[in-house]
């Protein structure tokens, strides 16, 4: 197992990616008012137990039908605009 080392430029590199991503979902028409797991994982680029943290901790809301995870389009983004 090797190491990476992550220097001060590479996080603010991630930062900005990160925020140019944010900036295009909020300016972003959503077709669909509810998103399935898959559809918010691809929308913010992130992994599912990203996702599942992120649930477990609050920070993004969703709704639980049939064993299906559940996120309104709407609460998604009151969410990534108060990061």
């Amino acid at each position: 197992m090797g190491v990476e080392v992550i220097t001060k430029e590479d996080l603010e590199a991630f930062g900005e990616n990160l925020l140019k991503k944010i900036e295009v979902l909020i300016h972003s028409p959503r077709s669909k008012k509810w998103l399935k797991t898959q559809d918010v994982m691809a929308l913010l680029d992130i992994s599912e137990v990203t996702l599942q943290t992120l649930r477990n901790n609050g920070t993004v809301p969703f709704r639980k039908l049939g064993g299906i995870c559940y996120y309104n389009a709407d609460e998604l983004d009151g969410v990534l605009m108060n990061l």
